[in-house]
């Protein structure tokens, strides 16, 4: 019962970090959906680790191919703040929304992190679950 009250947090939290960078877009103060393109990162940047969590063995505490995947996904979570911030500089967005989606991007990334937490920590999780 606990995996189901931390996956129902988690797509809560999920949802109010997808509202963020939706009013980011939609308010017709703002009206521009330019921001939309961080939606790529938010789907890269758990790949790194799934690969890496995949292919490594779990007896290393640390091994290279891990740490590839922490770096890349560092990256990635970086240019997906970094591109609201260009998009505010370069007068393309205002920055109302660049607050917004970069609001969006901590509550998104803070719950893509606790879904590693949650269900990546056990030995009894397997890929096949999902």
């Amino acid at each position: 019962m606990a995996g189901i009250k931390a996956l129902v947090g988690l797509s809560f939290s999920g949802a109010i970090g997808l509202t963020f960078l939706l009013l980011g877009c939609a308010i017709e103060t703002y009206g521009v959906y330019w921001p939309m393109f961080v939606l790529i990162f938010y789907i890269l940047s758990p790949i790194p680790t799934f690969i890496s969590r995949r292919l490594s063995d779990d007896s290393e505490s640390s091994s290279a191919c891990r740490e590839l995947a922490y770096f890349l996904t560092t990256g990635i979570v970086v240019s997906s703040f970094g591109l609201p911030i260009v998009l505010a500089r370069t007068n393309t967005i205002k920055w109302g929304a660049c607050g917004l989606v970069m609001t969006g991007n901590a509550v998104i990334f803070l719950t893509i992190l606790g879904f590693f937490i949650v269900f990546g920590g056990g030995d009894d999780w397997s890929w096949e679950q999902w």
